[in-house]
């Protein structure tokens, strides 16, 4: 379930529902490149702006599709209980493993977040990734909170934040959870442009957006840099640049929703308000990066 390539695909919606034929499509293409596992309804997903019982539907959907692809989903909410309940609803729609950010609107100490998750690791019956996303969360995991979670038993992996604080102090942070984490722990990296010098530094896994929607790009990747094949690797990445680029400019949501869109994989309505796609320039940069990489 935590290693090789688990790709987060989008979920398609406007205000009146989700687009369920799209939605199936995008994990359909998933299926096909032979992803290792996936993580429907994480941020790429939206899971923030949808309701309990459309979340718990969108898994089950999702599962069912996927047949015996690993599913992952994101229950994080704002309380405990919500917590608790969304992650009854994916164990009982049969996801085999949650991802779960400290959601806050205040911001939460050490021990709130410690507690958060020992509450939900004695509830479930299925592993749980811990989900370390700084810029939504504003929480920042030390490296003593890790070993901590670490012996929750319920606790099977940690989703860093690619490039996080700098990329420097980013990869000697890999260095360093690999020798004190138990072996048992998964590594995983987000942040699509720092994947690969991630996984040669010793990640285990790669938790990708792009992966959602290109995902024989990011299998080629992830075999390259999981394979020790350093120089193939950082040269493949090294491509990617503009897409990166775009990442960073843009968001990465909004460019691969853009870029759906543009693949006609999903209607032009397939964010939820207020989030929108970028304005026709943005977009024309974006398309023009997708032709120029030949990505499909």
């Amino acid at each position: 379930m935590f290693t090789g390539l688990c790709a987060f695909p989008l979920t398609p919606m406007d205000e009146f529902g989700t687009d369920d034929r799209a939605y199936s499509g995008l994990i359909e293409r998933l299926i096909n490149a032979k992803v290792d596992s996936i993580c429907v309804l994480g941020s790429t997903g939206n899971y923030a702006y949808l309701p309990r019982e459309e979340r718990a539907r969108l898994v089950k959907l999702a599962v069912e599709v996927a047949g015996t692809l690993p599913v992952m989903t994101s229950v994080g909410a704002l309380r405990t209980r919500e917590i608790l309940l969304a992650a009854d609803d994916a164990q009982q729609a049969g996801a085999q493993a949650l991802l779960l950010a400290p959601v806050s609107y205040q911001k939460l100490t050490e021990e709130e977040v410690f507690t958060l998750y020992e509450t939900v690791s004695r509830a479930v019956s299925v592993p749980i990734c811990v989900y370390e996303n700084p810029g939504v969360t504003h929480f920042d995991f030390s490296d003593a909170l890790y070993a901590r979670l670490a012996e929750l038993p319920a606790i099977q992996s940690i989703k860093l934040a690619g490039g996080y604080p700098d990329r420097e102090r980013c990869i000697d942070r890999i260095a360093a959870l690999r020798a004190s984490l138990p072996e048992r722990i998964s590594l995983g990296i987000s942040g699509d442009a720092f994947a690969v010098p991630a996984l040669l530094a010793g990640c285990d896994s790669w938790y990708s957006v792009v992966g959602g929607l290109f995902p024989q790009l990011a299998m080629t990747l992830a075999t390259q840099a999981l394979n020790g094949q350093r120089e193939r690797a950082l040269t493949s990445n090294q491509a990617l640049d503009p897409l990166w680029r775009l990442f960073g400019k843009y968001g990465s949501l909004r460019v691969v929703a853009s870029a759906a869109v543009a693949l006609n994989l999903v209607q032009e309505d397939c964010l939820p308000l207020p989030l929108a796609l970028p304005d026709r320039q943005a977009r024309n940069d974006i398309e023009q990066v997708i032709t120029q990489l030949a990505l499909a």
